[in-house]
């Protein structure tokens, strides 16, 4: 029987095959990342409860971060804790770059002498001897090389305790750039239905010409975030999911993987119903018709807030 997650089909982090439809960790944590919380945090219990539950549906890889956690939670060790009592193969895609100083104090990218210490708080955190898939996730607008930083990471490959390597919040040359010095498996940004940028920049055709997973934070949201969409958009989505009697979330999610097959999804919740919802959203397919309705052009003036 297929399951609800693999309706989308699948594609390759390197070798490691996985659904298209994933799970984006940060608001197990309480929406919030960084050391800030915008929620209450899930009951622990209840947080496992909502990954076995995701992975019963077929979600086989989940996107997290050490650096996604708030006062009371750690989006790493809920997922760890979730794996434990878990017998089937899940991916665990997550970042680096981010991170605290010894004093607490938050830093929006490490240096490259500080990644192998940020590897290594993932590898504990996540009871892992070796992390599937870590992403360079680059600080603020940035064109400034990273070769720097990515050679770091490739270091730690070489060494083993890294198998394959992304990126996250980067433009086309990263991409190039980073391809020089080690293969990169998937590139995470921000992009959705109002806000198209890495399509407007190519990145997402250049993922798909090399072979690159290209995986969208934020593909539910509007402008900011979770903010909602702008009325002539949200009047078509609406349209849109009323004839296939979905949700406005689901056909954003659809548009998305219709993108290209090399595109990927991570929408998180910790919503129960919610989350069978998006999940569900693989096996949404829109007309020609539709997704030419949804793709006509809007007014956009900001873009979301950045990703962890």
């Amino acid at each position: 029987m297929v399951s609800a997650a693999a309706a989308a089909g699948t594609w390759k982090l390197g070798d490691l095959e996985v659904n298209r439809i994933g799970y984006g960790a940060m608001r197990l944590t309480g929406n919030g990342m960084m050391g800030n919380s915008d929620g209450t945090p899930v009951d622990r219990d209840a947080a496992v409860r909502l990954l076995h539950s995701a992975f019963e549906q077929g979600v086989d890889h989940i996107d997290t971060a050490a650096f996604y956690f708030s006062a009371l939670r750690s989006a790493n060790e809920l997922i760890n804790r979730a794996l434990s009592s878990w017998h089937g193969d899940v991916v665990v895609v997550t970042k680096v770059g981010p991170g605290r100083d010894p004093s607490g104090e938050w830093i929006a990218e490490a240096r490259p002498d500080q990644l192998r210490g940020q590897v290594e708080e993932n590898l504990r955190q996540l009871g892992r001897d070796c992390l599937d898939v870590v992403n360079l996730r680059v600080g603020g607008p940035r064109t400034a090389s990273i070769a720097e930083h990515f050679g770091a990471l490739a270091d730690l490959r070489a060494a083993g305790l890294v198998r394959h390597l992304g990126l996250s919040n980067v433009l086309p040359e990263h991409v190039t750039e980073a391809q020089r010095i080690a293969p990169v498996v998937c590139v995470q940004n921000a992009y959705g239905l109002d806000w198209r940028r890495a399509d407007e920049s190519g990145l997402v055709d250049l993922c798909g010409e090399q072979g690159i997973a290209f995986v969208p934070f934020f593909a539910v949201a509007g402008l900011r975030r979770e903010a909602a969409a702008r009325p002539e958009q949200d009047a078509r989505v609406r349209s849109v999911a009323r004839a296939h009697d979905a949700t406005p979330a689901q056909v954003r999610l659809a548009w998305t993987l219709h993108r290209g097959p090399h595109v990927l999804a991570i929408p998180g919740t910790t919503n129960p119903a919610h989350l069978t919802q998006n999940i569900a959203a693989a096996g949404l397919r829109l007309t020609e018709e539709e997704l030419a309705l949804l793709d006509r052009p809007v007014n956009t003036e900001t873009a979301p807030r950045t990703h962890g």
